[in-house]
C-alpha cells in the first residue's frame, strides 16, 4: 500500500475516532453529567494505552523537561475537555462542536507568540474563516428577533398613523447555550497541543500519550475530591457503562492512528483530515439527536470546517 493511501486512511481513522468520541461525550454528558463521562472515558483510555505500551515497550528514560511539562499538559487537556463536555451538557451538540473548532486558532496563536512559528497566506485565511464561521455558528439568531421585528413594522405600516414599535421582541444578541464553555475548552486545547508537540519531539508520541493520560487520571481524581464530585456509575445501565468505556478506547485509537501516521506518512494529508472531526460529530448529532440549526449557523459550521482544513496547508 502506498504512503499516500495509508496517510489518507489513517487521517480518516483519526477523524472518525475523535468525531465519534465527541458525539458520545455530548450524549452521555446530558445523561449522567459531563464529569462522569470524561472521568470514565479517560480512565478507559489510560488502561488502553497502558496495554499498548506493554506490547510496544516505548522508551522509559524521560528527560526532566518532559517530566515537568507532562503534568501541565495533563491539566490543560483535562480543563479543555471539562469545559467542552460541560458545553455539551448545557447546549446543542452541533453548535458546541462547531465552536470548539476555535482550538485550531488558539493553537496557532500560541505557536506564533511563544514558539516563533509563522502562518502561510492560506493558513491565515483559514484562521479568519474559523473565527467568522464559529461566530456565526455560536450566536443564538432566534433570540435576536430580527424577523419578528420586520414583520411587526410591515404590519403597522399598513395602518394609518401607526406608531412603529418593536415592543415584546427580544433584541438582545446572545450566545447559544454551551458556547462560552466551548470557547474556554478551545483555549485550553490550544495550550495543550503546543506543549504536547514539545514533549513528543523529546520522547515520542506513545510515551507522551502515556504520561499525559496518567496525569489526566490523577488530576481528575484530585479534582473530584476537591469539588466533592461523585464519579460512581451505580445507577447507570450496563450498556451505558460499556459505551462510556468504549469512548475511551475510541479516543486512544484515534490518537494512536494519527500519531503513527505522522511518523510514517504525509502530515500534510493526515492533519487536515483528522482535524475535520467536527464533520463527524455534527453529522451524528443532526442525524441521531435531530439537532436544529439555523441556515446561518449551518453556513458558519461549514465555513469553520473548511477553515480548519485550510490551516493545514
Amino acid at each position: 500500500m502506498s504512503i499516500t493511501i495509508l496517510s489518507l486512511l489513517l487521517g480518516i481513522g483519526g477523524m472518525f475516532g475523535w468525531g465519534i468520541y465527541d458525539f458520545l461525550g455530548g450524549v452521555f454528558s446530558k445523561q449522567i453529567g459531563s464529569f462522569k463521562s470524561l472521568f470514565w472515558s479517560q480512565t478507559a483510555g489510560l488502561v488502553s494505552i497502558l496495554l499498548l505500551a506493554f506490547i510496544v515497550k516505548p522508551e522509559t528514560a524521560f528527560p526532566i523537561s518532559a517530566i515537568i511539562l507532562s503534568p501541565i499538559a495533563a491539566i490543560v487537556y483535562s480543563a479543555g475537555y471539562l469545559f467542552f463536555f460541560k458545553g455539551f451538557e448545557k447546549g446543542n451538540v452541533s453548535i458546541v462542536a462547531a465552536t470548539m473548532n476555535l482550538w485550531a486558532v488558539f493553537t496557532m496563536l500560541f505557536a506564533f507568540v511563544f514558539m516563533g512559528q509563522r502562518l502561510t497566506t492560506t493558513q491565515t485565511m483559514g484562521v479568519f474563516m474559523i473565527i467568522f464561521g464559529a461566530t456565526l455558528a455560536s450566536i443564538d439568531w432566534g433570540g435576536i428577533g430580527v424577523m419578528p421585528m420586520i414583520e411587526n413594522y410591515a404590519s403597522r405600516l399598513k395602518k394609518k398613523n401607526a406608531i412603529l414599535t418593536h415592543d415584546g421582541y427580544n433584541q438582545k444578541l446572545q450566545l447559544s447555550a454551551g458556547v462560552r464553555e466551548a470557547i474556554l475548552g478551545a483555549f485550553f486545547f490550544g495550550i495543550f497541543w503546543n506543549i504536547s508537540e514539545i514533549i513528543s519531539e523529546e520522547i515520542g508520541w506513545l510515551s507522551t500519550t502515556l504520561l499525559v493520560k496518567f496525569g489526566i487520571a490523577i488530576f481528575l481524581l484530585i479534582f473530584s475530591v476537591a469539588v466533592k464530585q461523585k464519579v460512581g456509575l451505580v445507577n447507570s445501565t450496563v450498556k451505558m457503562k460499556g459505551m462510556i468505556l468504549l469512548m475511551g478506547l475510541i479516543e486512544v485509537s484515534a490518537v494512536a492512528l494519527v500519531n503513527y501516521g505522522l511518523t510514517i506518512g504525509d502530515a500534510i494529508l493526515i492533519t487536515p483530515i483528522a482535524s475535520a472531526l467536527s464533520i463527524v460529530t455534527i453529522s451524528l448529532a443532526v442525524f441521531f439527536l435531530k439537532d436544529k440549526i439555523s441556515k446561518l449557523q449551518g453556513f458558519g459550521i461549514i465555513m469553520a470546517i473548511i477553515g480548519i482544513i485550510a490551516t493545514a496547508f
